[in-house]
């Protein structure tokens, strides 16, 4: 389970669609003055270098970031997202790429605060590295799953969980369905957003039935896939799962989606957004 890193995958396409998601929520949250947590189950690093011996061996930022990087137009959608990778590098150079928890400690307010597990022993160190004096981040080496129903409810009340493992192990699928159903026990009313991998379709359409039975309300799927699902393909598109989402991130999505197929898949991608447990009034999704 620990051969796992996120380095050989930063910027790659399932982290433009996961970040800028992340980020839109992030936006969302700052709309009321009240503070807000953000809690990161599998961490990583933090942030990576695209010149690293990792981000090169499989180039996979080619087909992400650099795609939307050298785009002069981005939709408003993009703005806090952008603006956080270019904070990470000079100019117009793209050296480096942000990570979920470096994302975000770019977008958040000096009230709000950060809680980042990682278990991996090296990205852990690096982690702690990279925050060490920081006040408003607190890293821990753990199993971020098991130790996330002792973090809820949060003192703050309002929150965002990140929960997004490798899945490596075929048993993650079910240990995130558990965590979830025990973490909205704890904290019914934070926001939660579950990224997932496109690798054999049947797997990935029963982790969302799964998630879906729990009977936990107000889920909204946003996925993207950049190639026919197929055998042996590897990973062709990626999704987050999101329950409570912000009230406007569906609709963001619908005009986001489309702009990335065409700039990530040449605009022969799949796309979806789709309530897989609808709120009262809400449509009941919009694919490609």
């Amino acid at each position: 389970m620990l051969s796992y890193r996120h380095g050989f995958h930063a910027g790659n396409f399932a982290d433009v669609l996961k970040h800028s998601l992340l980020a839109l929520t992030i936006a969302a949250l700052k709309q009321k003055p009240k503070p807000f947590v953000y809690i990161d189950t599998h961490a990583g690093a933090g942030k990576y270098s695209l010149k690293s011996e990792f981000a090169e061996k499989t180039g996979e930022y080619r087909q992400g970031i650099v795609r939307v990087w050298r785009e002069s137009e981005p939709p408003a959608e993009l703005r806090d997202y952008l603006a956080a990778v270019r904070a990470e590098n000079t100019g117009r150079q793209l050296a480096r790429y942000p990570g979920s928890p470096q994302l975000v400690r770019r977008l958040v307010r000096p009230q709000d605060r950060l809680l980042l597990s990682e278990l991996h022993g090296s990205d852990a160190t690096a982690l702690q590295q990279l925050f060490a004096g920081d006040k408003q981040v607190g890293v821990a080496k753990e199993d971020g799953l098991n130790m996330l129903p002792k973090k809820l409810p949060p003192i703050q009340r309002r929150g965002l969980v990140l929960i997004d493992p490798s899945y490596e192990m075929r048993d993650e699928y079910k240990k995130v369905v558990a965590a979830l159903v025990s973490a909205y026990r704890h904290f019914a009313t934070g926001i939660y957003a579950v990224w997932y991998p496109v690798i054999e379709r049947a797997a990935t359409e029963a982790f969302i039935a799964k998630l879906a039975e729990t009977g936990i309300p107000r889920q909204l799927r946003i996925e993207h896939c950049v190639a026919d699902d197929g055998a042996g393909r590897g990973m062709t598109g990626s999704g987050m799962l999101f329950i409570n989402p912000p009230w406007l991130l569906a609709s963001q999505a619908h005009t986001l989606l489309p702009w990335l197929d065409r700039v990530l898949a040449d605009g022969g991608g799949r796309w979806n957004v789709e309530w897989t447990v609808p709120e009262a009034g809400a449509d009941s999704g919009l694919r490609k």
